[in-house]
């Protein structure tokens, strides 16, 4: 019996194929993205910054010292907002800096 290989490290989160990335591309590739009914997101770590697309609306955000963990999608009315999880407790979207549309 041969003894179990090691895991091999994640690799980083590449684009779908035949689709071209929504965000900025001065902005690289995300640590991580997601969608939630008609929000998309998508968090870059290296650069301190997360773009939210609101149909075609991006806003651009600059996270600061939050590392994105997690997000939770909050709804109310005809509202509904972005709610992002950190190492340091909630992070809404009204919170961080607003650093430009695309």
């Amino acid at each position: 019996m041969e003894p179990m290989k090691p895991m091999e490290p994640m690799k980083p989160m590449e684009p779908m194929k035949g689709t071209a990335p929504w965000w900025p591309d001065d902005l690289g590739q995300p640590t991580t993205t997601g969608a939630q009914n008609d929000l998309r997101y998508a968090y870059f770590a290296d650069r301190r910054r997360l773009a939210v697309a609101r149909g075609d609306e991006i806003t651009l955000y600059d996270t600061g010292d939050h590392e994105i963990s997690g997000v939770s999608q909050q709804q109310g009315g005809n509202k509904s907002d972005l709610i992002f999880t950190s190492k340091d407790g909630e992070v809404p979207t009204g919170s961080l800096k607003v650093v430009g549309p695309s």
